[in-house]
């Protein structure tokens, strides 16, 4: 599933950058040598490194 439309992040890599241990969207976009443009995807992508997180 796509995450970030305007970078076309997929949600595998923001799991990824999640158990590399990012906290947060901005962190993890940063690993991936991008950052947040419009912003829609923030909040879907903070849930999905929470849920990593919480798993972990």
């Amino acid at each position: 599933m796509v995450v970030c439309v305007c970078n076309a992040i997929r949600e595998k890599d923001v799991r990824q950058a999640a158990r590399a241990g990012h906290a947060s969207p901005c962190s993890a976009y940063a690993s991936m040598g991008m950052r947040p443009r419009c912003g829609q995807c923030v909040p879907f992508a903070r849930q999905i490194i929470a849920a990593e997180h919480a798993t972990a």
